[in-house]
């Protein structure tokens, strides 16, 4: 395979013009060399990848963004996330994420991996997040999501009736020709989302999903897959419907309202909640036809 396709699904996260970019510059070697895109790979290679020191500093860079903090204590602390805000500095967001807030908003975590962060949102989903300010919290909610005994509940608006409740239990893996999208794959890792009808409205239904597992934009992809794709998602989701109103909303309609876990410290069960932020709760309005 030419070089420049092997690293393309190696690194679907950075684009190819970038890729080939880094290439021309040297950043990438293949195998101790430095080749050009056309060059032939055949696996087993060495790929090492030099990012742009200039993104690697603003990655690692305090910065005072405006957090809502649910509750904290010297152990972790629970984050009400915005629309907008990425978690984890990757390509074409190296500053302004949660990890640049977080240690500017305590210097414990610049001590921790990854500033603490365990899970994520996606940048344009909103709501409940933990984060742990030790290593010990940070070790133990990691085993807590492996033991899935951490509980994520979303509200999510679908097109189209779902019924009343049910299970998704479908493996997603990176899509085999959109390597940038998610799909639900042959030998795909595992994932189980749980959900129920909340409310019904003409054409979309508010439902409430309960994640099983915490795969790359499961929710969003389990819901499209049993066609039911979420309002506003233009990665998964539906390019127009009969209806004006959930045409127009910008983005994927989903918020992580209720959080559940165990204090990795007092051992006691946790639970928090988050109010549908403004856009969201609007568009809620405007389906049961009452004035915002």
């Amino acid at each position: 395979m030419r070089a420049d396709q092997a690293l393309a699904r190696l690194f679907p996260e950075h684009s190819r013009s970038r890729l080939q970019s880094w290439l021309k510059s040297g950043r990438i070697t293949i195998a101790g060399a430095s080749p050009d895109s056309k060059t032939k790979v055949w696996g087993g290679e060495a790929v090492l990848v030099s990012p742009e020191p200039s993104e690697a500093m603003l990655a690692e860079q305090a910065e005072d963004i405006p957090l809502q903090v649910v509750f904290e204590d010297d152990t972790l602390v629970v984050i009400d996330k915005p629309v907008g805000l990425v978690v984890h500095p990757g390509s074409g967001n190296w500053s302004g994420t949660l990890l640049n807030a977080l240690l500017h908003h305590a210097s414990v975590f610049r001590e921790l991996p990854r500033a603490g962060i365990v899970h994520r949102l996606d940048k344009d989903t909103s709501g409940l997040l933990v984060v742990a300010k030790t290593l010990e919290a940070q070790t133990d909610l990691v085993r807590q999501l492996q033991a899935r005994s951490v509980k994520r509940h979303y509200y999510a608006l679908v097109h189209g009736e779902p019924s009343p409740s049910g299970e998704v239990n479908a493996p997603i893996g990176r899509h085999p020709v959109q390597r940038t999208k998610m799909a639900v794959v042959p030998g795909g890792r595992e994932a189980l989302t749980r959900y129920r009808v909340v409310e019904r409205f003409a054409r979309a239904t508010l439902v409430e999903c309960e994640l099983a597992t915490g795969r790359t934009h499961q929710i969003r992809v389990h819901m499209a897959h049993i066609g039911h794709p979420l309002v506003g998602d233009a990665t998964y989701g539906k390019a127009k419907s009969a209806d004006p109103r959930l045409d127009a909303f910008p983005r994927q309609a989903l918020h992580a309202w209720q959080l559940g876990l165990i204090h990795p410290r007092s051992g006691e069960a946790c639970r928090w909640q988050s109010a549908l932020p403004a856009d969201f709760d609007e568009l809620l309005q405007r389906l049961r036809g009452e004035t915002p």
